[in-house]
């Protein structure tokens, strides 16, 4: 009898129909439509799976409770929850982008001690911590390119995939922080105790990436 085994992915279009495509490689595919149904546990066409539809922020958290063996998170989300109680086995490549600072094209002299508007506060604080700035962070959750045209912040920390949106807002990429991508995590213990089970997922998910 195999270990049962829970597997959390990331609600949003996007990033959940590219998970559910690489789960879908190796034989999991849930039975109802994820994107129809307002439930959040999904049982699916391998008896022992199940998945959990999870805020991506939520991920890490159920992973490392143990409520979730596995899970699919951004690297952006585990910087910023810390990046302990799990291990990350695999790096999906899904979602691929990077953190960055960026801040206005022409934005001229700026003041030794910097405001700086993020919603990836942790990783910010990391970033100029390791290289001996001071700075002031303002934790924004949207609009954050909004944050120096208005004066809020000199610069921010944010997530850049194209770079349009800064462009279209007058704003240039500026200093490159970390890569960001899709990881697998998994529960130590359930590593321990399930390592049968979890193990062959694992290398068939390796096979497949």
């Amino acid at each position: 009898m195999q270990d049962k085994i829970t597997i959390a992915v990331t609600k949003g279009d996007r990033i959940v129909e590219q998970q559910l495509a690489l789960l879908a490689q190796i034989g999991i595919v849930p039975h109802d439509d994820l994107s129809r149904s307002r439930k959040l546990v999904f049982s699916t066409t391998q008896d022992n799976v199940e998945l959990l539809l999870l805020r991506g922020s939520d991920v890490a958290t159920y992973v490392e409770h143990g409520i979730a063996d596995m899970g699919m998170a951004g690297k952006d989300v585990l910087l910023e929850h810390g990046e302990q109680g799990y291990y990350q086995p695999l790096d999906l490549k899904l979602g691929l982008c990077r953190i960055m600072v960026a801040g206005l094209k022409d934005e001229g002299v700026l003041p030794a001690r910097l405001k700086i508007a993020t919603k990836f506060v942790n990783t910010a604080k990391r970033y100029y911590a390791d290289l001996g700035i001071q700075v002031d962070i303002i934790r924004l959750y949207g609009a954050m390119e909004l944050a120096p045209v208005t004066g809020l912040a000199h610069r921010i920390v944010d997530i850049v995939e194209t770079g349009n949106t800064l462009k279209a807002n007058g704003l240039v990429a500026m200093e490159h922080i970390v890569d960001v991508s899709t990881r697998l995590i998994v529960n130590k213990t359930a590593m321990k105790i399930k390592y049968d089970t979890i193990q062959p997922l694992i290398d068939r998910l390796r096979g497949v990436v």
